[in-house]
This record gives C-alpha cells, structure tokens and sequence, in this order.
C-alpha cells in the first residue's frame, strides 16, 4: 500500500488517485536565468525517481513540470547581457534540457512556459478580481490574504506573525499601496525598458506565485494529484499558489504536497543556493563526473532528506555503481553456457526481494531500503553465477529485476558494456603503452575502445573521449 508524506497534514497518508490508475503530478520547475546547481538537480531527480516508480508500479503519470521565464531574476541577469528577457530565458531553458538529459531525467508531458499563457493568467486574476479576493490598484493587482481563510495552513504559518514580519516594510512603495502589508501581487506594472503584456489593469506582467496556479490548473485541472518542489517552496510559493487555485476554483488544489530536502555543502552542511553565491552548476560538473554517478548519487537519498554533495559521496557512489554493474556482467557472461529452464529457488529469491522492494518504496519512497534489496540482488546475483550449473531463464530473470528497479534511479548501463571509469582506467593504460612506445598495443585499446562506441581525441592537454 503506498503512502506519500504530505506536507499538509505533516503524516504519510495512504495514496489514493483521484483517477485510479492515473497521476496527475505537477512540479515546479526552474526559474531560468542562469544554469541549474545541483539543488535544482536534486529536485529533478527526486521527482523523476518517484515519477519513474508510480509507472513501475503501473501508473499512468501526466508530468507536468514548467518554466518560470518571466521574473525579476531574468529581467535583471537579461539587463546586465543587454539581451531580450526571452532570449535569455530560452537559452537557460535549452541548457536545462540538456543538463537534465544528460542526468537521465525522463522528459515531461508538458513544460509550460508563464510567457506562453498570458492570457490565461488574466482571466485567473480577473476571476480573483469578481469573487473579491483581489484588488488593482496603480497598474498592479494584489491578492487580499486574510479574505483566505485557510492561509499558511501548508507551511503552518501564523498571519499574524506574517503580519508582523511585513510591517517592518512599511515605508517600501509596494506595500504603501497594498490594503495589508501581507497582500501579494498577482499583477505587476510595467517599468520602463521592462518586459511587458497588456492587460486590464494596463501593461505589466505576472507574478511568479500566480504563473504556477495557471499552468498547473489548465493543463492538469483543478484538483490535481500531486504538487511537488523543493522544501524553500512551501512558503510563501505553494502558500499563495493554494490561495490564489483554490479562491477561485472553490475546490481543493491539490491532494498531496511532496517537498524534497536541500542539498548541502561543506563542512557545516551550507544549504546550496544561488542567492548565498555557494552553487555548483550541473553544466560544471557533468565536464569531470559521469553523469549516472551523479544521478545515483542524488537518487539514492530518500527524497525528504538533505544530500550532502562530497567528493567522498560521488567516489561511494562510482564503487557502488561499479558493484552493479560487475553483477550484470557476472549474470550475462554465464548466459554463455547456462542450462535451458528456470531454477525455482531463484525464481522464490527473486519473488521474495521483489516484495521487499516493493514494501520500502511503498513507504513514502524510502530509496535507502529500496537500494539495500538491490545490493541483496547483486550479492544474488553474483552467488548463481559463481555455480557449476546455472539456468538461463533465472539468469534472465536477475538481469531484468536488476535492470527494473535500477531504472526507477534513473541507471542503465551504457551500450558499450563499460562505465566512464572503465574507459578512463583504458584510456591510462593506453598513454602507458605509448609512453614505452608500445604502439601495438596503443593502437589495439584504441580500436578496440571504438568498436564499443568510445571515440578518442589525442589533445595537447591529454586524451578526451566520447561515445558515438
């Protein structure tokens, strides 16, 4: 039976679809101003982790996760390159999907875009206007917080100590025009030079809570399944989106709020953001770490846990993956001369760690029991294979559970049948044979490295590789 922590009710509460079969799961996405660090990796993975076992499980998953391309971030970074606000937005936009595949993120069912669904987002505000929960004023429009009866509840937040907390702006224009310092906007208006759309209240542009109200409930629907993001969005991003969907849909927005835990770095477990000048892009470490480390990194926390990025975790990370893959090609050098059939002893192994796997995923997606049932199939794994007599149809069966359930954290193994560090340990013992000018056996690691797909390119500052 599975069970989701929902952020709401603070317990893990029994999932249940609003379509049985069916996930309609929404995630905030980036704000696209500059490459993504691997805090914003950190969510991508743990959604598509979790993404990935709902459809292990036979789930259907509309994934919706958008694009915030219309913000101050991107006006101001846009400014400074003196390039249009868009332009920069889709060149973040293209290097987020690269990144992201690169990590093995299976693309969305949709990437909304704010700027592509205007529009719709004036009719949500001018719909806040008429039932009264909005206001314009000077070209803006805000939203009246305490008209909200269930405000903060998501991040248990006390309005009056939200109240409290603004009051020390007081003297700042914005809130100067507000009816409550708490008020937030839905609308803004133009400045000059910025970005802009027309609209009713006159030009401006929309604010980023209201951006993601839209997108999700025009593409998913009012209700959805599930709302997911990183734990900096509970409040005030997912509060006011909770304000704005269900003010003027009358209905609840989303059933289950899933948060993931920060990533961290340094000694004193620094959370890593962009705004504390402490963030590491994906675009930097993909150039030194393979990228399925990475990921297997990443995934192999439970999505509600902080991560601590090391070098020591991305080592103990490459040892395990190395672990794995060592088992699968154990299992598939066998095949060779297994026996026709199945071993029913295998068969009833395999049956047995399938439901253990299946109990600790269940489980609020605990990835670290899920993961030690995996270890428990390759140590498996390995033991059958070091038999006299081996079945083929059970050597079959290990090598698909293991590959199953590794592609749930987003891990194949690559098509050449060898792992960067296997390339890399090649590639050294290829620059020692030239070295001794041994150049047989230089040039026979090379060939041999390109009929597997791996194409070497000799560089005055050493040897760089890629696949085909």
């Amino acid at each position: 039976m599975l069970q989701l922590y929902n952020t709401l009710t603070r317990r893990k509460e029994v999932f249940k679809p609003l379509v049985p079969g069916k996930v309609r799961m929404y995630v905030c996405g980036p704000t696209v101003y500059n490459y993504i660090h691997i805090g914003n990796a950190r969510s991508a993975i743990a959604f598509d982790t979790i993404r990935r076992y709902f459809e292990y499980r036979g789930y259907q998953v509309d994934y919706v996760m958008n694009f915030t391309d219309v913000d101050d971030k991107i006006i101001k970074a846009a400014q400074a390159e003196h390039v249009a606000p868009l332009d920069l937005a889709q060149r973040y936009i293209d290097a987020f999907m690269a990144d992201t595949k690169a990590i093995g993120i299976q693309p969305a069912t949709a990437n909304p875009r704010a700027s592509t669904m205007i529009p719709e987002i004036i009719a949500f505000i001018q719909a806040l206007i008429t039932k009264g929960f909005a206001y314009a004023v000077d070209g803006d429009v805000y939203y009246r917080v305490r008209k909200f009866p269930h405000y903060g509840e998501l991040a248990h937040k006390n309005i009056d100590e939200l109240e409290q907390g603004a009051s020390q702006h007081t003297a700042d224009a914005e809130t100067a025009r507000k009816e409550d310092p708490v008020d937030f906007a839905l609308w803004k208006g133009a400045k000059p030079g910025e970005i802009s759309w027309e609209s009713p209240w006159g030009a401006g542009r929309p604010g980023w809570h209201i951006e993601c109200s839209v997108m999700a409930t025009t593409i998913l629907g009012d209700t959805i399944d599930i709302h997911a993001g990183g734990q900096d969005l509970e409040f005030p991003h997912h509060t006011n989106e909770i304000a704005q969907s269900e003010a003027k849909t009358g209905k609840k927005f989303a059933n289950y709020w899933l948060h993931n835990g920060f990533v961290t770095i340094g000694e004193d477990d620094q959370k890593m953001s962009k705004s504390l000048g402490n963030f590491i892009t994906v675009h930097d470490i993909l150039k030194t770490v393979e990228p399925m480390v990475l990921r297997f990194l990443m995934a192999g926390t439970q999505y509600r846990r902080p991560i601590r990025y090391s070098e020591t975790g991305l080592q103990e990370a490459a040892r395990n993956l190395e672990k794995l893959h060592n088992a699968d090609t154990n299992a598939a050098y066998r095949l060779k001369d297994a026996q026709a059939g199945v071993d029913a002893a295998i068969t009833q192994q395999v049956e047995d760690k399938k439901a253990q796997f299946i109990a600790a995923m269940d489980d609020d997606f605990n990835v670290q029991n899920g993961l030690a049932v995996v270890y428990d199939l390759a140590k498996l794994m390995n033991e059958y294979a070091a038999e006299k007599t081996v079945a083929a149809d059970s050597l079959t069966l290990l090598r698909t559970t293991l590959s199953d359930w590794l592609a749930i954290f987003g891990v194949h193994f690559a098509a050449s049948g060898l792992l960067d560090a296997q390339v890399d340990d090649l590639i050294k013992q290829r620059d020692a044979a030239r070295a001794a000018k041994d150049f047989a056996k230089s040039d026979q690691i090379r060939d041999d490295l390109a009929q597997q797909g791996i194409l070497l390119e000799d560089t005055p500052q050493g040897t760089r590789w890629r696949r085909k």
